[in-house]
């Protein structure tokens, strides 16, 4: 594990499972995570992505579905076709 301490980095891409961040700034930098362990203490980000993979973006998925995020949601309206007429 990469350890970050007291570091102002910029353009960077992280994982956030393979980081520790410990009173660190990030600019312009692109954070990946999965959804697992992660130490972060004080950390600050200055127009960063973070991107959800694996079990961290089904997570998300569902809390979105379940509206307990906020965030897209796109859901197919159900259509019920009628039964056919007799002849």
């Amino acid at each position: 594990m990469k350890i970050y301490k007291d570091k102002n980095l910029s353009e960077q891409t992280f994982v956030i499972e393979d980081c520790s961040f410990f009173d660190c700034t990030l600019k312009d930098c692109d954070l990946f995570y999965s959804g697992g362990d992660f130490e972060i203490i004080n950390l600050k980000m200055d127009n960063c992505r973070l991107h959800f993979r694996g079990a961290a973006k089904n997570a998300i998925g569902l809390m979105q579905l379940l509206r307990m995020l906020p965030g897209p949601i796109q859901l197919q309206p159900q259509t019920q076709s009628a039964p056919p007429k007799p002849n």
